[in-house]
């Protein structure tokens, strides 16, 4: 049985150029087969075993576990965006214990530099797959289906009792699947508000297609996909509005999941719209992810030439503070 997860690491040496042989900077923690990993890079060299001519990584065991088998792959990202077949590695190692393994010499720095370095910045992707040997196939739990069958039901509507009319489109549901999802929701249909005892509910203030996206979310717990129709897409306004009713119904998780996608997508001239949907719903970690974009001197001279900055600026002029202060105090 196998158990992987793979993710991007950006190694940006415009941001750590002060560091010496033998220093590394650490990717956040991931989770693969109930174990936590990260990657420590090395930009100038392990010390111990090269003069800084390579860039040195290595896979971490962060978790306290013992005799864990995993496959450690890692390989750079071209200019193109394009996986590398030049300088990939692949291995088998078992962790005893805590610790890290991995390649002295995983890439050149005159390869870096000529091959994969774009505005100061190279990407590496890497992963684990814990391998997990299982005795006896027959007694092996399968994967979790309760997503695929909720799902099930919402396109079938077998047993709703409830609908939300919504834009002039109407969308039937289960009082009890959205309860279990939603206080706020909870609170609407199996609470002592009017709702409780209506069949049909009209909601205000929110888009077929947004609701509609919202509504897969709650029963399948996966972020939804893009319709054949484009209901939903990843244009930052059709996400600014999914993350306001994620907001609106207490979904976290689909807030975070929104709000992952708007800074995968970010720019000079998105950042301002960006930013003001994370002041105005409160998420506090995309909004401080924008303040340092804003902070970078490049960035701030394009974005507030933006007429969606003039606007974030008349709206919230306390984030002007905040970011004035992020910059003196860099």
């Amino acid at each position: 049985m196998f158990h992987s997860c793979f993710t991007q690491f950006k190694l940006d040496f415009s941001k750590n150029n002060n560091l010496a042989a033998g220093d590394f900077i650490s990717s956040d923690d991931i989770s693969a087969g109930g174990h936590l990993w990260r990657l420590k890079c090395f930009p100038y060299g392990n010390k111990t075993q090269n003069n800084g001519e390579y860039v040195s990584i290595f896979l971490e065991l962060a978790s306290k576990s013992r005799n864990v088998k995993v496959i450690f792959e890692a390989f750079m990202m071209g200019k193109d965006g394009a996986p590398s077949s030049s300088h990939e590695r692949k291995a088998l190692h078992v962790y005893k214990s805590k610790g890290d393994w991995g390649w002295s010499e995983f890439v050149s720095r005159s390869d870096v530099e000529s091959l994969y370095l774009t505005n100061g910045c190279a990407m590496i992707m890497w992963g684990v797959i814990v391998v997990s040997h299982v005795q006896d196939p027959l007694m092996a739990v399968p994967p979790s289906d309760i997503g695929s069958h909720l799902g099930c039901l919402l396109d079938s509507t077998d047993g709703s009792e409830v609908s939300f009319l919504a834009g002039g489109e109407t969308f039937p549901a289960h009082r009890a699947v959205l309860a279990a999802r939603s206080p706020v929701l909870k609170a609407q249909l199996l609470g002592p508000m009017k709702e409780a005892t209506m069949a049909s509910i009209t909601l205000h203030d929110i888009a077929p297609a947004t609701f509609k996206a919202m509504l897969r979310f709650m029963y399948t717990d996966a972020f939804p996909a893009a319709d054949d129709d484009g209901d939903l897409g990843d244009s930052p306004t059709k996400l600014h509005d999914l993350l306001a009713a994620a907001d609106r119904y207490a979904l976290d998780r689909l807030k975070i999941m929104c709000a992952i996608k708007l800074w995968e997508n970010v720019s000079v001239d998105t950042i301002a719209a960006t930013l003001d949907c994370a002041e105005t719903h409160s998420c506090t970690e995309l909004k401080k992810k924008c303040i340092d974009f804003l902070a970078e001197e490049k960035n701030f001279k394009k974005a507030v030439l933006t007429d969606g900055f003039i606007q974030l600026a008349q709206k919230f002029p306390s984030i002007l503070a905040e970011l004035r202060e992020k910059v003196d105090g860099a």
